[in-house]
């Protein structure tokens, strides 16, 4: 199996474009590109930017290798000219846009990319697929935690997606709020907290649970997380119990009516005198499943299916499109895909307490702003250079902040406008 570059991660009509422009002539002509969403998914209020530190590590290899082209000119997808433009590519223009973290609406520029038609346009799959996926995953996942009301979520997703969309998925996770992940490539590659239990199949594997339970404990100690469901719950939490002594520090309920389930083991343990246990319950979490239980004993969720599928909106429904052409505005007049001419920038416009208001777009001008705005755009790529990245706990950090400062009202998981209006003023 032969491996390659990140640019071939890529549609063919770019290929296509650049050797028409190249052709003709128009391959260098300065252009700005713009990403943006024309409507939330179903039901929510608001999205949430991530992927740009992703983004750009995959930019900073994105060239095109020998093998690369070798497939391009074999496969009678390039001509000459284009395999020799391709051989010398990289990026040499400019990306701004939303730094991760920060929540988006409909119509929202949040990441602009200005260079010539070629370089830009070649670009196009890799940022919407690392940002439609990431993006989706970030909003779902902060929708959880909203629902958690300041308990803990574990990530524990990689089993029900691409190996590599695991640990994408994490990273949008714990950007969003989550307090780990079960995934060891997600822990090493950007320093996330990991943590894990076990499985059914290691109780099933020993003669009977106390066996299983006393295995773990003598191997990982008192603090670890016993599974108590597989076979009674109630009598699982006994064995747990006798063989840790009371200062077990978690079981884990991945199956029931786990309202019913949780109350019915916090009053057990603690008769058993097991006060400060918790108790993790998991099995199909999502924001809804985990807001039912708000009331509950529990103390930390795990989520896994819903949080790598977006919890029903597997994408962000990004787009990536011309807006300027050597600095005439151009614009898209499809019906239902309009677009809006012009290089935008955004400010948040905010009461004098900290809540946003407004989102404010400008088309083709610098903002005229006032003192409670904040301007939403950040460079990423100047001159083809990549700026230093940003941290993870700062960009999770940054999404808590967004999150307190929009209406309570913006919040709520059931289906509603955006949580601030969008409003585009032209130049």
């Amino acid at each position: 199996m032969t491996d390659f570059a990140p640019a071939l991660m890529t549609d063919q009509y770019e290929l296509t474009m650049v050797s028409a422009a190249l052709r003709d002539g128009t391959a260098n002509r300065r252009c700005v590109f713009e990403v943006f969403a024309r409507r939330l998914p179903v039901g929510r209020r608001y999205g949430v930017v991530a992927g740009q530190g992703r983004l750009m590590d995959q930019l900073r290899d994105f060239h095109f290798t020998g093998t690369d082209i070798d497939f391009l000119r074999g496969a009678g997808i390039v001509d000459a000219d284009t395999a020799a433009w391709l051989a010398d590519y990289r990026f040499r223009g400019d990306i701004d846009g939303y730094a991760e973290g920060e929540l988006f609406f409909p119509g929202s520029p949040i990441l602009t990319v200005s260079g010539t038609f070629a370089e830009c346009v070649v670009l196009e799959t890799l940022i919407l697929s690392v940002l439609n996926h990431d993006c989706a995953i970030a909003a779902a996942a902060a929708r959880m935690v909203t629902a958690a009301r300041g308990r803990p979520i574990i990530e524990m997703g990689s089993r029900r997606t691409h190996e590599e969309a695991a640990i994408a998925a994490a990273r949008a996770a714990y950007l969003a709020g989550f307090a780990s992940t079960s995934n060891m490539a997600a822990g090493a590659r950007y320093g996330i907290p990991t943590t894990g239990t076990s499985a059914h199949a290691f109780t099933l594997l020993h003669d009977d649970e106390p066996a299983a339970f006393k295995s773990q404990v003598d191997a990982l100690g008192k603090n670890t997380t016993l599974l108590v469901d597989t076979y009674d719950i109630a009598q699982g939490i006994r064995n747990a119990i006798a063989v840790a002594g009371p200062d077990l520090r978690a079981v884990r309920i991945d199956s029931g009516d786990l309202s019913v389930l949780a109350q019915h083991s916090r009053e057990l343990l603690d008769s058993l005198g097991a006060t400060e246990t918790k108790i993790i319950v998991s099995g199909d979490m999502d924001e809804y499943s985990i807001a039912t239980l708000a009331a509950e004993p529990v103390d930390m969720y795990g989520a896994g299916t819903a949080v790598v599928t977006g919890s029903g909106a597997p994408t962000a429904g990004l787009v990536y499109k011309l807006v300027e052409v050597e600095g005439r505005p151009v614009v898209k007049r499809s019906e239902n895909k309009a677009t809006v001419g012009g290089r935008k920038t955004a400010v948040r416009r905010h009461k004098p307490t900290g809540t946003a208001t407004e989102e404010i777009v400008f088309s083709q001008g610098v903002p005229d702003h006032l003192s409670n705005d904040r301007l939403l755009q950040v460079s990423f790529v100047a001159g083809g250079e990549v700026a230093e990245p940003v941290p993870l706990a700062e960009s999770r950090d940054h999404l808590r902040q967004c999150l307190i400062s929009i209406p309570w009202e913006g919040l709520k998981l059931s289906a509603g406008d955006p949580a601030i209006p969008v409003t585009v003023v032209s130049a």
